[in-house]
């Protein structure tokens, strides 16, 4: 169903592909936008491994909810890792993760909580300012919830 890595020398492992969708800070969440058009947007998420998901959050109106209500398929990508080969300092490796994947949004503060509250713990200075900015604007927002259906990562040279 998802096409193998073409250039197989460039994969990395499935750990360092989780690893990295654990470490990374930011993503980016493709849709399928209107009239056909993908739609693809920076987010900060959330990983987590044991549950095979990726949460992050948003608006409940707007482009991201209108594509995800009409198709819930997805993609998500993060990239970094930077290491510098000493010999071509020039021309940094670095690596990325893909991730294939439905996506459900999630309107129920009980379901959606202790999903939301995980993900800010990785931005949030403290559990207490989680705490205010979660009823501040739960009631305002979705949780989007990706269920990984395929996941793969390679490593590039960019020279």
């Amino acid at each position: 169903m998802f096409r193998p890595m073409r250039r197989k020398h460039h994969l990395i492992s499935d750990e360092a592909a989780k690893f990295l969708l654990a470490s990374e800070r930011r993503g980016v969440l493709a849709v399928n936008g209107d009239d056909g058009y993908p739609f693809a947007i920076p987010v900060n998420y959330f990983y987590d491994e044991a549950a095979n998901k990726i949460y992050l959050h948003g608006a409940k109106k707007g482009h991201k909810v209108d594509a995800i209500n009409r198709c819930d398929k997805v993609c998500f990508t993060v990239y970094g890792n930077e290491r510098i080969d000493e010999n071509e300092k020039w021309a940094p490796y670095m690596q990325s993760a893909v991730v294939f994947g439905r996506c459900r949004l999630i309107d129920d503060p009980v379901d959606a909580t202790p999903k939301i509250r995980a993900m800010a713990m990785k931005y949030y200075p403290s559990a207490e300012a989680v705490d205010e900015e979660i009823a501040k604007s739960l009631k305002g927002m979705y949780v989007y919830e990706i269920s990984i259906e395929h996941l793969s990562g390679k490593e590039i040279q960019e020279r």
